[in-house]
């Protein structure tokens, strides 16, 4: 079985800024995630990546802030999502 889309889309928040989100279900987690879904949502503003949400394959899931790298706690895809929005929200 293929990973199969689940949500993917891009919000413009401004002239120079925009969030670009998408989130699969996959048939297996994804090497370091207890969970079956790989996803990644970014926060862009002047072309620049200024907050990530992702769980690439061995790092597991995490975020990324600016230049710093920290572990992210996934529970369920409505609270990674609000915790993006969160996040996003005081940049």
């Amino acid at each position: 079985m293929k990973a199969t889309l689940l949500l993917q889309s891009r919000v413009k928040l401004g002239a120079n800024r925009f969030a670009d989100i998408a989130i699969w279900q996959v048939p297996q987690p994804v090497a370091g995630s207890a969970h079956a879904f790989k996803y990644r949502l970014a926060l862009v503003v002047d072309e620049v990546c200024l907050l990530r949400y992702d769980n690439e394959a061995g790092k597991g899931d995490h975020k990324h802030l600016g230049d710093g790298e920290v572990s992210y706690t996934f529970t369920t895809l409505d609270r990674l999502i609000d915790d993006f929005w969160a996040d996003a929200a005081r940049l």
